[in-house]
């Protein structure tokens, strides 16, 4: 009975250890949603398939899901899929955050859009 007892505590306390883990901070690189904000132009240099996260403008659309996105260090273009856009609004003068990847193509590199959010 006491090996039962002494077994059910030390897994309790296993467990409490396991629980009070230290979170995630957000300088973290895990996953596209956390990726340390960067410029445009840093992007344009990063391999492709690397995660991203950029703070600008959309200004223009260039195609049915092609847009140009600006920063203080230039251009790039951005693939948002329709149903990344979860009914946000945006214009030219509206800040916002992309999270996607570089996806580098003959014709050029482009950011594939996971997530867009307005500031």
């Amino acid at each position: 009975m006491k090996k039962i007892l002494l077994l059910a505590v030390f897994g309790a306390t296993t467990l409490l250890g396991a629980c009070q883990s230290q979170p995630i901070s957000n300088n973290t690189s895990f996953g596209a949603n956390s990726a340390q904000t960067m410029s445009v132009a840093q992007a344009k240099n990063l391999h492709n398939d690397a995660f991203v996260s950029l703070e600008g403008h959309i200004v223009a659309q260039v195609g049915d899901e092609k847009y140009t996105f600006k920063d203080h260090s230039g251009e790039i273009t951005v693939e948002i899929d329709h149903d990344k856009w979860l009914g946000l609004n945006v214009s030219p003068t509206d800040t916002v955050m992309i999270y996607g990847e570089v996806d580098k193509e003959w014709s050029g590199t482009q950011i594939d859009v996971k997530r867009i959010t307005k500031k």
